[in-house]
């Protein structure tokens, strides 16, 4: 089988993964270091470096804002919201996934995010790890879009990333640790992530057909620009394939002794 090419709104996802990844390991790095060093609030250290702060909090706010916006460069799951991406099916029934699975990823997600809230409160945790932590989700997030979600498998059970109920809630819990950073460049980027949530709420509750496979088109199969189930059918093929190979090298060198 012949194997298709990246899209762009594909690359750009493995890019996001790179640039958070490598992120998230220069914040670990160096709040390691820092702790055994000197001790004291990584956030001093961070603040120290204006310039490398600036620069990636422009990166999410930019990504963020982006979202408020129809680009063909983002992927169909956070596309739906737009009146642009509503091609009528001639179907009226709308199906959305389950809301009681929404209300129940909200409800884990909050408690699980609140125990690390309730140690850092109790100073147990520091800010480093709050930040370190939103580093982690960053990387997380891309890693749910390019190969496996919990969320999806788990709770949601939709068929794609296109068809997602809760897509744009990705930025709102990446940045959800910082609430507890009491820190102006943290709110300020929380803020945001929690202004595009709400944006995202008020369209599926105002136009709930667009955000249905069965009436709206734009996301079917035939019309996705993203095609990630091809490239992750494809990694699982190669997944296969290894294993396969490991096997038989295995039997080999069994057989050999």
């Amino acid at each position: 089988m012949k194997a298709k090419r990246l899209s762009s709104v594909s690359l750009l996802h493995y890019i996001r993964l790179v640039y958070r990844s490598v992120l998230f390991i220069l914040l670990l790095i160096g709040y390691i270091s820092y702790r055994l060093q000197r001790g004291g609030e990584i956030t001093s250290a961070i603040e120290q470096q204006p310039v490398l702060l600036a620069v990636t909090w422009a990166i999410f706010a930019v990504e963020m804002l982006l979202r408020f916006f129809p680009s063909r460069l983002e992927s169909p799951g956070c596309q739906k919201q737009f009146k642009r991406n509503y091609i009528k099916s001639g179907q009226t029934e709308i199906v959305i996934a389950d809301n009681n699975a929404t209300v129940l990823v909200a409800l884990v997600w909050i408690v699980f995010n609140g125990i690390f809230g309730a140690l850092r409160l109790m100073d147990i945790l520091d800010d480093g790890i709050m930040i370190l932590l939103c580093s982690a989700y960053s990387v997380c997030d891309m890693i749910c879009i390019l190969f496996f979600c919990p969320f999806q498998s788990w709770f949601m059970k939709n068929k794609c990333c296109g068809t997602c109920r809760i897509y744009n809630w990705d930025y709102a819990m990446m940045f959800t640790p910082l609430f507890f950073v009491k820190r102006a460049y943290a709110w300020s980027l929380l803020a945001l992530s929690v202004a595009l949530l709400l944006r995202w709420e008020i369209a599926v509750f105002r136009y709930p057909e667009r955000f249905s496979e069965n009436t709206n088109d734009y996301l079917k199969c035939r019309n996705c620009t993203e095609k990630l189930c091809a490239h992750k059918k494809q990694l699982r093929r190669l997944w296969a394939e290894v294993e396969e190979y490991t096997a038989k090298r295995i039997r080999f060198l069994k057989d050999k002794l």
